[in-house]
């Protein structure tokens, strides 16, 4: 299995997903090697731990308890999810700069002496390095999740002779639109003709590989997301916040994708009616900046607070603290975080253009560009409890459904399906 990233070091709902589906498919006796494009330390989550390979020396395994049959290996490579080649040689640069006064770090990361600087160089040397790392493994499937891992899903599937099996997550249309980066659609179409199953997260992303792909729709199937039930037992007073106000949650990449000027959009709608709200937003993105801009010039940025980044325990907290959470994406593959919020008993209005409103029925669902719809279900969810503890309670019976297993079994038969075909 190649992916892009992994928990705690995740800056998207890929990582989640990665995790949620590995440790489903270690319980069913799967057995997986993981490989990241990563030079990653530190601590991680209480059962796994990465093991980092040099850049093309294959290292000894290392196995997690209880993750019994997931083995993780990470390239050395600075390759990561959601940036475009741009944020990538400005990362490079400064890593270069960083060399000079830390050689250690600066060589550790960054000092194979076939590393090139350009982004999709990287994406073929990732290539080249998971291909040596695969010649010592044993496996019979070859499954890589989005498109920075298809050249190496399709040179491991050559050089081993085994299906590949490649999973989408999102495409360019998804964090582009119509203006889309061609060498980057180039690198997902090759790898979806060259598959010999797809996976996609959704039949939203589904009829998007049929219509802009040319993919045949039989080789394609769907396998929602799950939920991981956080099984925590926070409360409002462990976040040192004092709740005298409604707070509407966005939490998301801040990018075009994730419509962020419709949400703040709506939410000047929703203080022209309703003066005891804040709406907060946290993620980090390319569109940071000018969202800030949004909020000041619409005169609520005193209602409107921006966290950042958040993570693990901090990302709990957010979703107590929260009475509604909203997802307006332009174009969402699936969207795992409104079924985290549903999780915590937040009800959550949700894009029409998404996954994950194909299997969520007890959620508010709106155009992404309706801003006057958005903010009048916003304030009718605010003005109602009844309403609100209706769609919480309802929704949170309801994610219960969506289980890492049940995506780990339908993954699981379509492996089988692919090994009797070849």
């Amino acid at each position: 299995m190649l992916g892009w990233e992994f928990p705690p070091f995740i800056s998207g709902g890929l990582g989640t997903a990665c995790y949620g589906l590995t440790r489903a498919m270690d319980q069913l006796g799967i057995e997986v090697t993981f490989v990241l494009p990563a030079a990653l330390e530190g601590q991680y989550t209480s059962h796994v731990k990465l093991l980092a390979a040099g850049s093309y020396t294959p290292t000894t395994p290392f196995k997690f308890d209880p993750m019994k049959n997931v083995t993780f290996r990470a390239i050395d490579s600075p390759l990561q999810p959601y940036a475009t080649p741009d944020i990538y040689q400005q990362q490079i640069e400064e890593a270069l700069r960083q060399k000079q006064k830390d050689s250690g770090l600066a060589g550790q990361l960054f000092g194979a002496a076939d590393y090139s600087g350009d982004m999709y160089r990287e994406v073929y040397r990732y290539a080249a390095i998971a291909a040596q790392l695969a010649a010592d493994e044993q496996f019979d499937i070859v499954h890589a999740h989005d498109w920075i891992t298809y050249p190496a899903g399709i040179l491991v599937s050559q050089m081993s002779g085994k299906p590949l099996i490649v999973h989408v997550h999102s495409t360019e249309f998804d964090r582009s639109g119509e203006h889309v980066n061609q060498m980057i659609y180039d690198i997902e179409r090759q790898g979806m003709h060259a598959a010999h199953k797809i996976i996609t997260v959704s039949h939203f992303t589904r009829n998007i590989l049929i219509s802009r792909y040319g993919v045949p729709g039989e080789k394609v199937e769907v396998v929602h997301n799950g939920v991981q039930r956080n099984g925590g037992e926070w409360t409002l007073n462990e976040t040192g916040i004092e709740k005298d106000e409604k707070i509407v949650l966005f939490l998301g990449r801040i990018t075009m994708q994730k419509g962020p000027e419709y949400f703040l959009a709506a939410a000047k709608k929703v203080l022209d009616v309703m003066d005891n709200v804040k709406f907060v937003m946290t993620g980090s993105g390319d569109m940071m900046h000018r969202a800030v801009e949004m909020a000041a010039g619409l005169g609520i940025g005193h209602k409107v607070l921006f966290t950042g980044f958040l993570r693990g325990q901090d990302v709990q907290k957010i979703y107590k603290m929260a009475d509604l959470y909203v997802m307006p994406s332009v174009s969402e593959p699936f969207g795992i975080a409104p079924l985290e919020a549903l999780d915590n008993n937040v009800p959550v209005i949700i894009s029409k253009q998404s996954g994950v409103s194909e299997v969520l029925r007890h959620a508010l669902k709106v155009d992404f560009w309706d801003v006057d719809e958005m903010a009048n279900k916003i304030v009718a969810v605010l003005q109602y409890p009844a309403l609100q503890q209706t769609l919480a309670n309802y929704g949170n019976f309801e994610v219960r459904r969506l289980r890492w297993q049940d995506s780990a079994r339908k993954c699981n038969r379509i492996y089988e399906e692919a090994l009797l075909a070849v």
